[in-house]
């Protein structure tokens, strides 16, 4: 697993909070874990496969299960439990499986809103191409040029997974008043117009201005022929954030206050469900 965000000051990442790359891994049989039940409250999980497949069940009753393309949104809002497994098929078999999970800040007034979940289908993305056909640009969420994703968001952003033939760049209309990030999932390039190097791994951090340009090195290493990149965006929240394992707040007393509610079972009791028990599968 990669920290997408690690060493990045939170005035850059705000509204986002952390990004994890989990994989991308060809599991042997046996090996898939997923999480136990844990509680969340106060931002929102967006979950990004890839490759493999995933299960997701909450105390609300959401859920589902996501492959290839989907995406899983998860507003925690006011607090829920929540599991997240690989299927019982991708243990006993094994396989790939790569995927991005995103933590997305939600502001004072929407803290406490009613917990809900999204399931995108990866059919559901808006596919654009760029004139010359050198990249691949999936509009998960937000807005790009009048194209609009199917991800519904409190905070305003924009999450789009673009794809770089060698050679291809590609100079997107940004909001102003949006920061601007691109965490390099394969391959190698350049961010900027400055053309700064970053590689598999690495997000740049994009200054002010009403665009992005992301470029792809000529030459790609053998097993990952493509620039893979996600660009991400969002209006900064700018209020204090109080933020402790699975709960972000924007002050101490408000963390206390998960906590204890977590322990008193207002966040939800655990459903028994045929599959998904307290420890994962």
């Amino acid at each position: 697993m990669r920290r997408a965000f690690a060493g990045i000051d939170y005035q850059h990442l705000d509204p986002f909070i952390m990004m994890d790359q989990m994989g991308e891994v060809d599991y042997a049989p046996g090996e898939p874990k997923g999480t136990p039940w844990h509680p969340h409250r106060g931002f929102e999980t967006v979950t990004y496969i890839i490759d493999g497949i995933f299960d997701h069940q909450d105390s609300q009753g959401g859920g589902g299960t996501i492959t290839n393309g989907d995406t899983q949104w998860m507003t925690a809002g006011s607090g829920l439990l929540h599991i997240e497994a690989p299927p019982e098929s991708l243990v006993m078999s094994g396989g790939l499986f790569h995927g991005l999970q995103l933590w997305v800040n939600l502001p004072a007034k929407d803290k406490m809103m009613p917990p809900r979940y999204q399931d995108i289908r990866g059919g559901n993305v808006q596919l654009l191409t760029t004139p010359d056909g050198g990249a691949l640009l999936r509009v998960i969420a937000g807005e790009l040029d009048g194209h609009q994703g199917p991800g519904i968001t409190h905070t305003p952003i924009t999450m789009i997974h673009a794809t770089l033939a060698p050679g291809a760049e590609i100079t997107l209309p940004w909001r102003e008043d949006f920061n601007g990030l691109a965490y390099v999932l394969a391959g190698r390039g350049t961010a900027g117009t400055e053309r700064r190097p970053v590689q598999v791994g690495q997000t740049a951090v994009f200054g002010d201005g009403g665009a992005l340009t992301v470029r792809a090195d000529e030459k790609q290493d053998s097993h990952t022929p493509e620039l893979e990149v996600v660009l991400l965006g969002g209006a900064p929240i700018r209020e204090p954030m109080a933020h402790y394992g699975p709960f972000v707040m924007n002050t101490r007393k408000e963390l206390q206050q998960a906590f204890e509610d977590f322990q008193k079972g207002r966040l939800g009791t655990i459903p028994a469900v045929h599959g998904m028990s307290e420890g994962g599968l």
